[in-house]
């Protein structure tokens, strides 16, 4: 059911859009080209099990894992919600 201007499925085709977004963004992200044996990092040897799963990967599992770490999320709620005001 769509809502003054908007047409029928224009939350879903938003909804889709940022998937497809999301989707572009992590490909874009993934390594290219030839890996190295070693890491970049750290200098240990990266498994061959990673290689041939990761081909261009340049990092080993621990350190990979360092990076993917999300930044720690701010307190700070941008919603304005009235529970999170009482708190």
């Amino acid at each position: 059911m769509a809502s003054g201007w908007a047409p029928d499925g224009a939350v879903q085709d938003q909804i889709d859009d940022s998937i497809t977004d999301a989707v572009r963004l992590a490909r874009a992200r993934l390594p290219t080209g030839p890996g190295g044996v070693h890491c970049n990092d750290c200098g240990e040897e990266i498994p061959e099990a990673r290689r041939r799963a990761m081909p261009g990967a340049r990092l080993c599992v621990h350190c990979q894992a360092g990076h993917d770490r999300p930044a720690a999320a701010s307190s700070y709620n941008r919603r304005g919600s009235k529970d999170s005001q009482l708190r």
